[in-house]
């Protein structure tokens, strides 16, 4: 089932799922400790949910030597910096060795 609503310049879409009782369970604990009604704990968790998935692959694409720093700061939707400071903390190689090996050289010129 899906139906559209607009409300204002967002335009929402109703989505309906399935979902294990174990993990149910564990949205209506998030609505109690929140304050929040279902569909606003739901829609809280699918957007860490996203946010985390863009960011996975932004990282992933970018290891894998597929886009640039800059393209994956897009991807995860965050700034230039905010995505360097994960990269770092992950260790994630993303240039290759000879090109670090190169800027290494200019350093000591």
């Amino acid at each position: 089932m899906c139906a559209l609503h607009t409300t204002h310049t967002v335009t929402e879409v109703t989505v309906s799922a399935r979902i294990p009782r174990d993990m149910d369970k564990e949205v209506e604990e998030i609505m109690r400790e929140e304050h929040l009604e279902r569909s606003a704990a739901i829609r809280k968790l699918l957007h860490l949910g996203l946010d985390r998935y863009r960011q996975e692959r932004a990282l992933r694409l970018l290891a894998e030597g597929k886009v640039t720093l800059s393209r994956a700061a897009e991807i995860a939707r965050m700034s230039l910096w905010e995505l360097a400071d994960l990269v770092r903390e992950r260790k994630i190689a993303w240039v290759a060795d000879d090109a670090l090996d190169d800027v290494k050289g200019l350093a000591r010129k």
